[in-house]
């Protein structure tokens, strides 16, 4: 499969050598050519992954995130010379799947490219029937990203809803924090420690849309488990 990686990024020197680098493993890419028309772009090159910087002209990454997440589920990956803490808090919740620092080494760019589409169309997509997996009257469709629960409706990213996949099928056990990663990531070398505390976080923040509250339990020094709260 060709795969079409979607590259929004300012900097023309950046966008051309992270181009070259994508085509030299045989996928295809294309720069942002006007960045008043990222959705309308977006809409033309159904991207399966899109490469997003957070200091754009007019409108920051995190607001084309939110945008471009009412439309579609594609991997979005943050690549951005923005290292705090709070920045890569802010892409997690408005929707990112993961998020890159510059400088950054092209073959981690790459590495994670190749996981995320993995997980969203590869080796790991689940592509024969549609599986349902129920908990206390919550049902997770893993291969469209939607859950419910009386009625409602909330949408998951991927690694979200291998988060709560994962903690559905252990329950009642806790789930180690290592696993949970390993589940989530394929290279765990390359991911930070809050990132799994962002992705608990913003599941917990769907759950309680639902009406479902402290449904996930931490427990210090091992991992997280699910608890009926209701």
């Amino acid at each position: 499969m060709n795969y079409m990686i979607y590259i929004i990024e300012d900097d023309q020197s950046i966008s051309r050598l992270l181009k070259e680098h994508i085509e030299k493993y045989g996928l295809s890419a294309k720069i942002v050519e006007n960045f008043e028309n990222i959705m309308e772009e977006f809409h033309l090159l159904q991207p399966h992954l899109v490469l997003l910087d957070v200091n754009l002209p007019k409108y920051d990454g995190f607001y084309w995130c939110r945008r471009i997440r009412e439309i579609s589920k594609v991997p979005i990956l943050f690549v951005s010379a923005r290292e705090s803490g709070l920045d890569q808090v802010r892409a997690l919740e408005n929707g990112a799947d993961d998020y890159i620092t510059k400088p950054f080494s092209y073959e981690v760019v790459m590495a994670k490219i190749n996981s995320h589409l993995r997980r969203a169309f590869g080796d790991y997509a689940h592509t024969i029937g549609e599986r349902i997996i129920e908990w206390e009257g919550l049902k997770l469709y893993p291969e469209r990203l939607d859950l419910e629960f009386q009625g409602k409706t909330a949408v998951l990213t991927k690694k979200e809803a291998i988060l709560l996949e994962s903690l559905i099928s252990a329950y009642p056990k806790v789930v180690n924090r290592n696993y949970l990663l390993e589940q989530m990531w394929d290279h765990t070398d390359f991911v930070e420690e809050n990132t799994l505390n962002v992705n608990v976080t913003r599941v917990r923040k769907k759950l309680q849309d639902l009406d479902i509250k402290d449904a996930i339990e931490t427990i210090r020094g091992m991992g997280y488990r699910l608890n009926k709260s209701w």
